[in-house]
């Protein structure tokens, strides 16, 4: 077991089968040294954990929820495309949307809970830069979608 895997371990955190697409596109697509992900949900086991809108149907901390679920999922499909979580070289980018209540404007706040997951396993490797954007719908009526870019040896 990677060091990685094993601090997902120590943090409980299981990484699931990653679902098969719903749509045309692939989950990860490397180019060079970097890879790049499709947008990813907050399923667990297939089912959404939360639906709606941040601002009326959630609250922030749902929001910041889902938002880590999300990137749970994401590692389960850096795992899968890399055979190896610790081939990742650093975190270089999220760009996130927050299914957002007319006049919700805490999405930062939100997608937190994506960022500092990734900080706990990767530490400092796990910083990254990022976008926090709000979105009047998003597929499936998931609170959250977050697409990631990473460095990889």
């Amino acid at each position: 077991m990677g060091k990685i895997e094993q601090k997902l371990k120590e943090l409980n955190i299981e990484l699931g089968k990653v679902p098969a697409p719903a749509a045309v596109y692939v989950p990860a697509k490397t180019v060079g040294n970097l890879v790049y992900t499709s947008g990813a949900d907050c399923r667990i086991n297939g089912e959404l954990m939360f639906k709606g809108k941040v601002g009326c149907d959630l609250t922030v901390e749902q929001g910041y929820e889902a938002a880590r679920q999300v990137m749970i999922n994401l590692l389960a499909v850096l795992k899968e495309h890399l055979g190896d979580l610790d081939r990742i070289k650093q975190v270089v980018k999220l760009l996130a949307f927050v299914n957002s209540a007319d006049g919700f404007v805490e999405q930062p706040f939100v997608i937190n809970g994506a960022s500092e997951l990734l900080e706990e396993v990767f530490g400092e490797k796990g910083k990254h830069a990022r976008s926090a954007i709000s979105s009047n719908e998003l597929p499936f009526n998931t609170p959250v979608e977050i697409e990631m870019i990473v460095e990889f040896e």
